[in-house]
């Protein structure tokens, strides 16, 4: 019983997805302006990544600084099961859209990377990252897709706190069972080769055409061009 309830619990990135591309195409015909040009404008240094112990989907592990740095990285947390249209699955469903614009740019696919992190590492272990992530965790040759974790909710603790990112975490439930208790505003952060958060984006912004320019302007300050 337990294993049924949490295969059923455990929503593939795919359905997730389908689930959320009306509401991502409703959302895109309701903004009402036109995103500024890539390298028209500069985005701020807001903070520095924190650094901390993460388990890639393969179970290594690695420091946290290791996916923040190097590449243009979009960064969010996630929780594999949760089911708010407005939340996780939003944010999948608009990084699996810009991965495929991105990846049919060659100055741009080598050097952009995406990191999902779980806010739940007892239920979220490895192998669950890697069924989440799905054909994109896989991947070896399109746009890096890393879907990570932590050992433990003390290894979690500091990344949140470095991020700025509130959660509520899920109470202890009976073994084998679990339910979508985690509350938390959707945030995912573009992240400069150099580990600065340069852009935080809520639902009302998290938009393919917006991030896509904001990707492209940090690109141009590393001095890539584009037509």
């Amino acid at each position: 019983m337990a294993g049924a309830l949490a295969t059923a619990l455990l929503l593939s990135a795919a359905s997730l997805f389908s689930a959320t591309s009306a509401h991502s195409h409703e959302q895109a015909g309701r903004m009402d302006f036109v995103p500024p040009a890539a390298g028209t404008y500069r985005l701020q240094r807001i903070m520095t990544t924190p650094e901390g112990v993460v388990l890639d989907s393969d179970g290594s592990q690695h420091k946290l600084s290791s996916f923040t740095t190097g590449k243009v990285t979009l960064f969010s947390f996630i929780y594999t099961y949760c089911t708010d249209p407005k939340g996780c699955p939003l944010a999948y469903a608009t990084l699996h859209q810009l991965k495929q614009s991105i990846e049919a740019n060659p100055k741009m696919r080598d050097q952009v990377r995406f990191v999902s992190m779980s806010f739940d590492p007892q239920y979220d272990t490895p192998q669950a990252m890697r069924s989440y992530g799905g054909k994109d965790a896989r991947d070896t040759q399109g746009l890096p897709w890393h879907f990570l974790t932590t050992r433990s909710r003390q290894d979690l603790r500091p990344l949140l706190d470095g991020f700025g990112q509130d959660v509520s975490l899920a109470a202890n439930q009976p073994a084998g069972q679990r339910v979508p208790l985690l509350s938390h505003m959707l945030k995912v952060f573009l992240i400069d080769a150099s580990g600065q958060v340069r852009e935080i984006y809520s639902t009302s912004f998290l938009l393919h055409s917006v991030l896509l320019n904001d990707v492209k302007t940090l690109l141009m300050e590393q001095g890539v061009k584009f037509k």
